[in-house]
């Protein structure tokens, strides 16, 4: 199981949880006009990378959400990779 290959690759202990990156800095906000910005939250293949992944609170995950359909909807972002 992937849960147990993790635990073991890392000497039996958990990874410790990161805290929202968002949350850390208010100063930056989540915006739908900077692509640059929601690549981090994207995989190549066009997909919302999850909260378990980005290390997001739910608060701010949703707002990326958001901001990446708003980025797809104005052609900002592909909706799916270029293979």
């Amino acid at each position: 199981m992937r849960g147990d290959n993790e635990a073991l690759a890392n000497g039996g202990r958990r990874p410790r949880r990161r805290g929202c990156t968002y949350c850390s800095d208010d100063a930056v906000p989540v915006d739908y006009k900077d692509p640059q910005g929601l690549r981090y939250f994207v995989t190549e293949r066009g997909k919302i990378v999850p909260r378990r992944i980005s290390g997001l609170c739910a608060k701010h995950q949703r707002s990326v959400q958001l901001a990446v359909k708003r980025a797809r909807n104005i052609a900002l972002l592909p909706f799916t990779s270029n293979e």
